[in-house]
């Protein structure tokens, strides 16, 4: 993954970011030598999204295949909600 430091932002903007973005899909940006920010085409964060709903679709399929669930009233869903674990 390519890195790009805040300096280099500070000096170039936003061509530093498209620079990087031309050969990766992501860079880092260091802040005072840490890495702190990951920046990306929005494109890409997009599909990253997506990935992460369909994962979590597979999830709730798999739990309700698998009896994981509760069939309830929203009052008795909230009742049990406000019960101490």
């Amino acid at each position: 993954m390519a890195h790009i430091s805040a300096n280099d932002l500070k000096t170039n903007g936003v061509a530093a970011i498209e620079a990087m973005l031309a050969q990766h899909t992501e860079a880092i940006v260091s802040v005072r030598g840490k890495d702190r920010f990951v920046v990306m085409e929005l494109a890409q964060y997009n599909y990253l999204r997506e990935c992460e709903l369909e994962a979590a679709l597979a999830e709730t399929k798999a739990d309700l295949a698998a009896g994981r669930f509760v069939q309830e009233s929203a009052e008795a869903h909230l009742a049990r909600m406000e019960k101490p674990a």
